[in-house]
C-alpha cells in the first residue's frame, strides 16, 4: 500500500482524545488502587475531564433526611458533602475537572425501588421534583463555594444517563425524562445561566428517535441547551460464558454513519445547528466483562476510531480509564475484560497506548489521514503519525505493509517507532502463559508491567526527491512514529560501532 503525503495538503482533524475519560461510580474514587491507576493515566496521557455515575447514589451520602426529635412527624432534609469533597479534591490534584453526570436517585428521594448494577443505583424519577432540584442546586452551590464560581461554571453538566434504556430509567419513559431534564435545566440556569447543561445521554436503542424527539422537545420549550450527549459502542449482540461475555465488532463505517445521523438530526433544527455533540461514553463492547477490552484487537480497532470520532463530535470520552469498576460485581481476576485501559495492579493494556499515541498528535496540522494511517506535522516541525491494522477474523489476519513517501525537503532524518502488537506489547498473553493466576504475586506484577511496554526501534532516513519509509504493521498492531531532521553531533574521534 503506497501512500504519498504532501506537507501542504491540510486535512481536517479534530483531535479531542484527551478531553474526557470515564470512570466507575464516583464512590470508587476513595480507593487507593483507583487513585493509583488514575495517576498513571494522568501522568502518561493527561485528560482534562472525568465523567462517571453515582454522584447522588447512596454511597456518596449527599442526600440526607432527619427528624429534630424522634416523636416528630415532619422529616427535614440536609446534605452531606464529606465524600464529595474528598473525591473532587483528588480529581483536582490530578488536574481533572468533572464532567458532572446528575444521577442516580438517592433512595430516600426516589419514587420507586428499581435499581441497576451490583451497587444498586436507583433509576426511578424523584418523588418530589422540587426536592430533586434543590439537591442539584445545593450541590452546585457547595462546589462553587469550595472551588470558586468562575471555575465551576466551566464544568459540563449532563442530566442523567441512558434514559432510553429501561434499566437506567424506569420504563425508558421519554416524557418523564423530558420533565426531569426541563426541571433540572431550569433550576441550574436560574442559579447561574453560565452553567453548561446538556443531554439526553442516550445509548443504542432507538437512538435516532430519542435524539429527534429530544430536539423537538427542547425546541418547543425554548430550552437553550449547551450541548447534546450520546454514547457509542461498537459490538454486536453478546454471548455469555461463565463470568465473561464475547462479541463481534461492527463495521466501522456503519458506526461512523450512526454517529453522523445524530449530527444530521441536530442540524435540522435551525436554532441548534452546529450545537456541540459530546460522546460521553464509548468503547468497543458495552459490557464490563467482555474479553475484547484486554486485547491488541481493541487497541487497533480504536486507533482507527480515534482518527475520525472528532469529525462530528466535540469530544469523546473512553469508558473507562481503569478496572476498579463494579457494575456486575468485584472482578475475580486481573484480566477480566474490564472497560479500563489499565488493568488492576496498574498494568497498562494495549489500548492505553492508543490513547497515549494520539495525545502525542495534539498540536500542529494533519497532512494525511486514511483508514490505515494518520500523520500530523507538529508546530515544532516534527512529523508524528500512527498506523494500525485491526484483524478480527482469522481470514483477515495478515501483516499490513505500508510504503510512505513524504514530500519533505532533501536531507537526513531520524525516525523513531513505538510498536504495540500481539508480540511486542501483550500482557494478556503473558498472563495466559503464566496460567491465568487470579491473585498475582509481586514478581508476576513486575513481569506483566514489563510486558506492557511498546517496543522502540529507530532508523536513519535520507530524503532525495521525497522521504521514503516503510511500516510493517503486524496483526492487531498500532505503530506510533516520529520523524525529525537529524543533526549528527558526535564527539571528536568517536566512531559508533553500529555503523
Amino acid at each position: 500500500m503506497e501512500k504519498k503525503v504532501s506537507l501542504s495538503n491540510l486535512v481536517a482533524f479534530n483531535n479531542q482524545v484527551d478531553y474526557c475519560v470515564g470512570t466507575g461510580r464516583m464512590g470508587l474514587a476513595l480507593q487507593k488502587e483507583y487513585q493509583e491507576q488514575l495517576k498513571l493515566v494522568q501522568d502518561e496521557i493527561g485528560f482534562s475531564h472525568i465523567r462517571g455515575h453515582g454522584l447522588f447514589s447512596d454511597d456518596m451520602a449527599i442526600f440526607q433526611e432527619y427528624k429534630e426529635h424522634w416523636e416528630d412527624t415532619e422529616t427535614k432534609i440536609e446534605y452531606n458533602f464529606t465524600y464529595l469533597d474528598l473525591v473532587m479534591d483528588a480529581y483536582r490534584d490530578l488536574g481533572l475537572k468533572p464532567f458532572l453526570e446528575l444521577g442516580f436517585m438517592p433512595k430516600k428521594l426516589a419514587s420507586g425501588d428499581q435499581t441497576i448494577f451490583y451497587w444498586r443505583g436507583n433509576v426511578t424519577p424523584p418523588k418530589s421534583y422540587e426536592a430533586w432540584c434543590d439537591l442539584v442546586v445545593a450541590t452546585l452551590k457547595h462546589l462553587c463555594e469550595r472551588y470558586g464560581t468562575e471555575e465551576v461554571v466551566t464544568w459540563p453538566i449532563e442530566v442523567w444517563n441512558e434514559p432510553n434504556l429501561p434499566g437506567f430509567w424506569k420504563g425508558a419513559d421519554m416524557q418523564e425524562y423530558f420533565k426531569l431534564f426541563k426541571e433540572t435545566f431550569c433550576a441550574i440556569k436560574a442559579l447561574d445561566e453560565r452553567f453548561k447543561v446538556g443531554g439526553p445521554a442516550i445509548c443504542g436503542v432507538k437512538d435516532e428517535l430519542w435524539i429527534d424527539e429530544f430536539m423537538k422537545f427542547i425546541s418547543s420549550e425554548g430550552l437553550k441547551v449547551d450541548f447534546i450527549t450520546r454514547h457509542h459502542y461498537t459490538t454486536k449482540q453478546h454471548d455469555w460464558k461463565g463470568h465473561y461475555t464475547y462479541a463481534e465488532l461492527e463495521d466501522p463505517e456503519f458506526r461512523f454513519n450512526n454517529l453522523h445521523s445524530t449530527r444530521e438530526i441536530v442540524d435540522r433544527y435551525e436554532a441548534y445547528r452546529g450545537l456541540p455533540i459530546h460522546i460521553t461514553e464509548f468503547n468497543t463492547s458495552y459490557s464490563p466483562d467482555c474479553v475484547i477490552h484486554d486485547t491488541n484487537l481493541n487497541a487497533a480497532y480504536l486507533a482507527h476510531h480515534l482518527s475520525r470520532l472528532g469529525d462530528d463530535n466535540a469530544s469523546y470520552s473512553y469508558w473507562t480509564f481503569g478496572d476498579i469498576f463494579e457494575e456486575k460485581g468485584v472482578p475475580f481476576t486481573p484480566f477480566h475484560g474490564g472497560f479500563g485501559m489499565v488493568a488492576n495492579r496498574c498494568i497498562p493494556k494495549p489500548t492505553f497506548y492508543t490513547f497515549a499515541f494520539y495525545k502525542k498528535l495534539k498540536g500542529g496540522q494533519c497532512v494525511f489521514r486514511d483508514d490505515d494511517m494518520i500523520l500530523v506535522k507538529g508546530d515544532d516541525g516534527v512529523l508524528r503519525g500512527i498506523a494500525w491494522n485491526f484483524c478480527e477474523k482469522a481470514e483477515d489476519r495478515k501483516v499490513k505493509d505500508l510504503g510512505v513517501t513524504v514530500f519533505a525537503p532533501d536531507g537526513n532524518y531520524s525516525m523513531i517507532c513505538q510498536t504495540v502488537d500481539e508480540t511486542t506489547c501483550n500482557p494478556l498473553k503473558l498472563w495466559h502463559d503464566l496460567g491465568e493466576p487470579s491473585h498475582l504475586s509481586e514478581e508476576q506484577v513486575k513481569l506483566l508491567r514489563a510486558a506492557a511496554v511498546p517496543a522502540i526501534t529507530s532508523e536513519n532516513l535520507e530524503a532525495k526527491v521525497g522521504l521514503k519509509f516503510k511500516l510493517n504493521v503486524k496483526e492487531n498492531g498500532v505503530i506510533y512514529f516520529e520523524i525529525r531532521e537529524r543533526v549528527l553531533t558526535a564527539d571528536r574521534g568517536y566512531v559508533c560501532p553500529l555503523i
